[in-house]
């Protein structure tokens, strides 16, 4: 593909993000073939925000996800700042086709992560994190198919993001817990819908926050300071509806909500 054909498969997702409207899938000539080409059609997505990245996303980290979008692997997207949902906001259900909400880790980083040849260790990339937040995110896709066009295709689609929540940030005693063990409920109308822990995640958030730094980094993507790293849900996604309230109660580490309209 060259940057043209990129630019344009981009426009074809963003205008049905835009209206909320649905495809069978990118034509052919404008589907990406390998990673690198899916990964440079979405960051042709950055060019309709007006704002700075807010960070990036993981979709498929948990066999959950995977089964849910029909990949047997996880895969970057980026958050985009019009798409973010203040805490105990509400979100517009529309024409949302996933329609479920996913209660996430998400790590805030304190400096950037330049791509480099060698591997980023765990240790390397925890040193780089200043905060971790409960999040919420609430995905979707621009095919009607979500579950059958593939990997690259789903990532030319910005890997379902949609909307997103984060939540105040979590002590600094997460640093000393074990996250894979750690339990997160997701609520609905004030009980419990769905109950998971950080292993849910790649085998733990970190090992997916390390798998996210050196998946951008194996592509030439920067991760920058400041931006945010929501790593997949740790619980299985939960089927939402207008008048849902959706909370994730994250223990000491914090609570989230969002309001479905």
């Amino acid at each position: 593909m060259n940057p043209d054909q990129q630019r344009a498969a981009c426009a074809f997702l963003y205008q049905h993000w835009k209206d909320g409207s649905r495809c069978n899938g990118l034509p052919p000539e404008m589907r990406p073939t390998g990673r690198a080409e899916a990964y440079r059609v979405q960051a042709c997505i950055e060019a309709y925000s007006a704002e700075p990245l807010v960070g990036w996303k993981i979709a498929a980290t948990s066999k959950a996800g995977q089964a849910h979008i029909g990949v047997d692997g996880p895969m970057a997207g980026r958050l985009l700042a019009e798409r973010q949902i203040l805490d105990g906001g509400s979100l517009v259900l529309g024409s949302n086709l996933m329609k479920v909400a996913e209660m996430e880790f998400a790590f805030r980083f304190g400096e950037g992560v330049m791509p480099r040849a060698q591997p980023y260790s765990q240790a390397e990339v925890l040193d780089r994190v200043s905060a971790l937040h409960p999040a919420i995110e609430l995905p979707d896709s621009r095919y009607d198919r979500f579950e059958t066009v593939g990997d690259l295709q789903l990532i030319a689609d910005n890997a379902c993001a949609h909307y997103f929540v984060l939540g105040d940030p979590a002590p600094e005693c997460w640093r000393d817990l074990d996250l894979a063990a750690h339990t997160v409920r997701g609520l609905k109308n004030g009980a419990v819908a769905e109950t998971g822990i950080g292993a849910n995640v790649l085998g733990d958030p970190r090992i997916a926050l390390t798998w996210l730094v050196n998946e951008l980094s194996r592509f030439g993507m920067p991760l920058k300071k400041d931006q945010v790293v929501i790593t997949g849900t740790c619980v299985k996604p939960m089927p939402i509806a207008v008048g849902d309230r959706v909370a994730g109660d994250f223990g000491e580490l914090g609570e989230i909500s969002v309001r479905i309209v």
